[in-house]
């Protein structure tokens, strides 16, 4: 580096240092922080951070998230690093700015429920759910914090876009505004802990046991540090579980002290567990106005977000304001200062900022400041990577799209064209002694951007198959759900199966130097990158029914049905079409033993190998749908 460089780098960051210093200065000279317990109907006290704005001049909204991660730092001397980021745009604005910890979190008094039930016909005035610790707490700041404006605003993002799902369904009067971002809404289906009843081990046991926060861990009492977790023995994810072994092994690491361990275990197929756990329960006659938001790329809580809204929007025909924000993002990266990338993907500008200053803000400042114009804003405002355009339509899915089956072909292909040929299958073995990563690499925490990664790495591999069309002759835009239709044999009663839709770039594309310059990276090879566009798995045994398993007669031909999930992507033209399809994608996925067992007990000789057959012929026909828009 020349020293021209050097010096222009030194004065930027001490710029950027200035700034956030000054901001920082102005929220301690316009705001003071108290905390509170705050008393619930049944007696149990939330500890809760209030920032209040030091200004009489005007009455003031409240601006509020629940929350099981801390509403840290403990201590009315101690501030929120507001200035850090777009949320120092409602301290401008003069909001009083509200942050509990929820029921048995950190401070809070009372037992933490994972996913607590929504409780639509409570029977006395002391049964609570995440609803009425909302009401109340609402009512008590209403009554409380002088010079308010009578208006509150609710906001977060995963579990605290859970709880903010559970603060409209509580439909206390003043609350008037509520977006649940990445909210966490059903975890069997396709949420965090499981997708279509495959358990997301890697994340499971990163988020309830290995990581620092510990968040498995019980609260019997208030506490402001996190609880020591258990950690990894090795700083390589698909080393340490493939050593760790069975789900019945990796209990033991995690120990009796994590409930929901325990919980998900016992209830291995979709019961009276888990449906009461869905948040869509809900959102039925919701009063605030709802803007949902999530990320294209967001591998938490993507299907939330878009079944929360669908949810939202037919428990509620002729509401108003049900309206739904979809950018090109990973988990809360909405958030964020520079949003121009998704891992080696570009999208051509700063996302994050745009929808910040568009679409969050002035939705609160509309609803509770009676300030600005939102009329222009659209029922689903979506991003279409690919084109990299942020696109608005009446309706998601759009009422123009066409479900088009994309068929399988013999020798690799993939075409409109119904296949033709008397017989044809693609086969290949799958060894939960080898299965097949999820990303390229040496990982120990799962990696953000493996959601537009580079697949080429399990194309070469022979328990992977791949489908491709010939070279576009023009641009593809899918904006809907995309499905999978797989005539399938199996060796053995059960097994996953992994469809992965794949935007295969042309040999000689490269991103310009300003790219990577903003980036601030190194050049990543796009030369015929397979970007990952959406990916989802099916657990075999679930093909048919969610509560009712069913195994595989073996070597009999099967249809697997399933919903890969929705996509805003354009194909351009230049560029392919591809799929692969796989029946592991450790570690991410707990492995399949390809037996018809309970996975959860299983033993290590439970575990074979299987010959996966995929057909694609005249009687067979499996194919990808894709909601191909109209022009």
């Amino acid at each position: 580096m020349n020293k021209s460089i050097l010096v222009f780098t030194f004065c930027f960051l001490l710029h950027l240092a200035h700034a956030e210093n000054k901001d920082s200065t102005w929220v301690v000279n316009n705001y003071t922080k108290i905390e509170r317990q705050i008393p619930m109907r049944d007696g149990i006290r939330l500890f809760t951070t209030i920032y209040i704005p030091k200004d009489t001049t005007e009455k003031h909204p409240f601006l509020m998230t629940r929350t099981p991660y801390s509403c840290s730092p403990y201590g009315e001397a101690k501030f929120a690093s507001f200035w850090k980021s777009y949320t120092m745009s409602y301290l401008k604005e003069g909001y009083f700015m509200v942050i509990q910890d929820v029921r048995g979190r950190w401070m809070s008094e009372g037992k933490f429920a994972d996913v607590r039930p929504f409780n639509a016909n409570k029977k006395t005035s002391q049964e609570t759910d995440e609803a009425s610790d909302s009401y109340d707490t609402v009512d008590w700041l209403l009554k409380n914090i002088p010079n308010n404006n009578g208006k509150v605003g609710v906001f977060g993002v995963s579990y605290p876009g859970y709880y903010s799902t559970m603060a409209a369904a509580s439909n206390h009067p003043a609350i008037v505004a509520v977006s649940p971002q990445a909210p966490v809404t059903n975890w069997f289906i396709g949420d965090d802990a499981h997708h279509n009843g495959a358990f997301f081990l890697m994340d499971n046991f990163g988020f309830y046991s290995a990581t620092g926060f510990g968040f498995g861990l019980p609260h019997p009492h208030p506490r402001s540090t996190a609880p020591k977790s258990v950690g990894f023995s090795v700083n390589d994810n698909y080393k340490f579980f493939l050593e760790a072994g069975t789900l019945n092994h990796i209990a033991k690491l995690v120990g009796d002290s994590v409930p929901f361990w325990k919980e998900m275990y016992d209830h291995p197929n979709y019961d009276g567990y888990w449906k009461a756990r869905d948040a869509r329960n809900a959102t039925k006659n919701l009063s605030p106005a709802m803007l949902w938001v999530g990320g294209l790329f967001d591998a938490e809580d993507n299907w939330g977000t878009w079944n929360s809204y669908q949810s939202a929007e037919s428990n509620n025909p002729g509401k108003e304001f049900n309206k739904i924000v979809m950018g090109p993002w990973s988990h809360g990266q909405w958030s964020g200062k520079n949003v121009t990338h998704m891992g080696n993907v570009y999208f051509g500008s700063n996302t994050g900022d745009w929808y910040q200053q568009n679409i969050e803000i002035p939705f609160f400042n509309y609803y509770l400041k009676n300030k600005g114009d939102i009329s222009q804003l659209a029922e689903a405002t979506i991003f279409i990577s690919g084109e990299n355009t942020w696109r608005k339509f009446k309706q998601w899915p759009p009422a123009q799209k066409e479900d088009k089956n994309l068929f399988l072909q013999p020798n690799g292909g993939l075409d409109w064209k119904k296949p033709t040929v008397k017989t044809s299958s693609t086969e290949y073995i799958s060894d939960p002694a080898k299965p097949v990563p999820y990303a390229e690499g040496i990982h120990l925490h799962r990696t953000t951007a493996y959601m537009t990664d580079d697949q080429r790495f399990a194309e070469r591999r022979t328990d992977v198959i791949t489908f491709k069309t010939e070279v576009l002759t023009e641009d593809l835009t899918v904006t809907g759900i995309i499905k999978a239709n797989l005539f399938t044999s199996i060796s053995t009663t059960d097994a996953d199966f992994v469809v992965k839709v794949i935007d295969v770039f042309p040999d000689k594309f490269a991103y310009n130097d300003s790219v990577y310059a903003s980036k601030n990276s190194v050049r990543y090879p796009m030369g015929a990158y397979e970007m990952l566009v959406k990916g989802e798995i099916m657990r075999g045994r679930y093909r048919n029914s969610f509560e009712r398993p069913e195994p595989f007669v073996p070597n009999k031909v099967a249809l697997v049905r399933f919903n890969i999930g929705d996509v805003a992507h354009t194909f351009k033209k230049g560029h392919r079409v591809m799929v692969q399809i796989q029946s592991s994608w450790f570690p991410l996925v707990d492995r399949n033993p390809q037996k018809f067992v309970n996975i959860y007990t299983a033993t290590e000789n439970d575990f074979q190998k299987a010959t996966v057959r995929i057909y694609h012929d005249e009687k067979h026909q499996s194919s990808v749908v894709l909601p191909v828009l109209r022009n």
